[in-house]
């Protein structure tokens, strides 16, 4: 713990100066405490000074896709440069929740005592909101009172992100309320699995008569429940396909969309190889097919 660490202000884990801590101790300091103090000891150990891991945090924000962020330090203290969206933080959700999920499960910790303090987790939907396990709120005078918000409930996962909120009870009530709107008023709607055939095409001169299509990936929509009535999926591709024929090839794209529904195209691959037919089989094919069409 250096002393520069141990005189920040704000929330606190309240580590010892010039004491040692774990990684792991540290982390739950961060995450449940929200301790200023335990943000700077690990950014100091990853780039030895708060500003150099600022540099770090930017790169792997830009790679996450986070664009329109902009770190200036490690604990979110008042900069003027140091700004972020809720698209953003959304997105860094999604991944700190996919990617580290052993270290997800700190999130929902209760409580966390350090050096003879305990303090509670400040997440007001933990307890509060069926499924709530994580993650975090924040506090500026320029940004109000925010929060992160996640809750699983069997196979739906919802991440909430809301701020500009005036008190801790607001924040607290609009996000229990906006995750309830979302697992009432949304659904998922898987329409197809990575590799399923969801057609046929026939193939020209080919070693079989027919070519599985398949989408490109896993397709599930997060809906609107007034909006799966008005879906519509359309494959989109041309027929007799001419041999020889690529497991992977694309073929076509499936168009989906509907009243109100947000227009969305995606690729139609082969799922499987067909040669094409040799010279001696050749010949009949094309014979039956001008003779019988």
């Amino acid at each position: 713990m250096s002393e520069n660490a141990w005189r920040k202000g704000g929330s606190k884990m309240f580590v010892a100066l010039g004491s040692q801590v774990t990684v792991q101790d540290l982390l739950r300091g961060v995450v449940v405490q929200s301790g200023n103090d335990a943000c700077i000891v690990l950014a100091e150990g990853i780039s030895g000074t708060e500003e150099q891991f600022a540099v770090l945090m930017n790169e792997y924000a830009k790679r996450l896709g986070m664009t329109s962020s902009t770190f200036r330090n490690a604990t979110g203290w008042p900069d003027p440069e140091h700004l972020t969206t809720c698209r953003d933080l959304a997105t860094l959700a999604g991944r700190l929740i996919s990617d580290f999920p052993e270290q997800y499960g700190l999130f929902g910790i209760p409580s966390f005592q350090w050096n003879g303090i305990s303090q509670q987790n400040r997440d007001p939907l933990l307890g509060r909101v069926s499924g709530a396990d994580g993650m975090k709120t924040g506090h500026t005078e320029a940004a109000g009172y925010g929060l992160v918000g996640a809750a699983k409930r069997g196979d739906r996962r919802l991440i909430l992100v809301a701020n500009g909120m005036s008190s801790m009870k607001m924040r607290g009530d609009e996000g229990a309320r906006l995750l309830e709107w979302g697992f009432a008023n949304f659904t998922n709607v898987s329409l197809f699995r990575a590799g399923e055939a969801v057609e046929e095409a026939p193939v020209w001169l080919g070693a079989r008569p027919a070519v599985p299509l398949v989408a490109e990936r896993e397709v599930v929509l997060t809906l609107p429940q007034s909006w799966r009535r008005t879906l519509q999926v359309k494959l989109r591709y041309a027929a007799p396909v001419a041999a020889p024929v690529a497991k992977g090839q694309p073929l076509g794209q499936i168009e989906i969309g509907g009243e109100g529904v947000p227009p969305m195209q995606l690729p139609l691959l082969a799922g499987a190889e067909v040669a094409r037919l040799g010279p001696v089989l050749r010949l009949p094919a094309v014979v039956s097919h001008w003779v019988f069409g």
